[in-house]
């Protein structure tokens, strides 16, 4: 009993603590929705445009994160370190998201804005990136985490991950700023599209495991 103790103590604490950064962050992306008040329906549009996608890939982060911990060891040096990374990462985010949407989507040629952006970009791929690299670890058969039959699965998700995180690491290079659709930068749409995809992924592996 202690062993088990033991051994399930430092996960246990790891998992409460990126649960509280996770909520943390959802909680300031929306109360700093309140310190800005919108000037038209536009702003409004934009804000809630703006905090639905956080919402969205912070939910997608963490049912991920929570389903991928429930089986991988945090004992490891490596583990342990993606999960500081990871909860560094999602601790900036709502202040990354606050300075865009306070600069708004249709400011051209604010140098700090296009900063931003970028920056974003680059957390977006590093919280994907890091999903990613959760997942490869449930797939090396050698330490047999995962049943067999589970492998297959994981490496889908660990490649959904990585071509997430490739594709927003690329919406961070300067064209993706100057390209508009529809009057959109191209960025941002990007963002949504990736995210799309993510979600698509997620409720088709979720209809699979219903199904079987």
């Amino acid at each position: 009993m202690t062993q088990v103790i033991k051994n399930r103590g430092p996960k246990t604490r790891i998992e409460s603590l990126t649960d509280l950064i996770f909520g943390l962050a959802l909680s300031i992306g929306s109360v700093s929705l309140l310190n800005k008040p919108p000037s038209s329906p536009a702003d409004v549009i934009t804000d809630l445009v703006g905090f639905g996608f956080s919402f969205l890939i912070l939910i997608s982060i963490w049912i991920r994160y929570t389903n991928i911990m429930s089986v991988l060891p945090v004992e490891t040096s490596g583990t342990m370190f993606l999960n500081a990374v990871l909860l560094f990462l999602v601790s900036i985010e709502p202040y990354l998201l606050s300075l865009l949407l306070s600069g708004s989507f249709r400011v051209s040629g604010d140098a700090v804005l296009i900063f931003v952006s970028e920056a974003y970009a680059l957390d977006l791929a590093g919280l994907t990136s890091i999903m990613g690299l959760l997942a490869h670890q449930l797939t090396i058969e050698e330490r047999k985490l995962v049943k067999p039959e589970l492998v297959g699965e994981y490496r889908r998700i660990r490649n959904v991950q990585c071509l997430a995180a490739f594709l927003f690491a690329v919406t961070a290079l300067p064209p993706f700023w100057s390209w508009e659709i529809l009057g959109t930068r191209a960025r941002f749409l990007l963002w949504y599209a990736i995210l799309v995809v993510i979600w698509i992924s997620r409720l088709s592996s979720g209809s699979k495991k219903a199904g079987s």
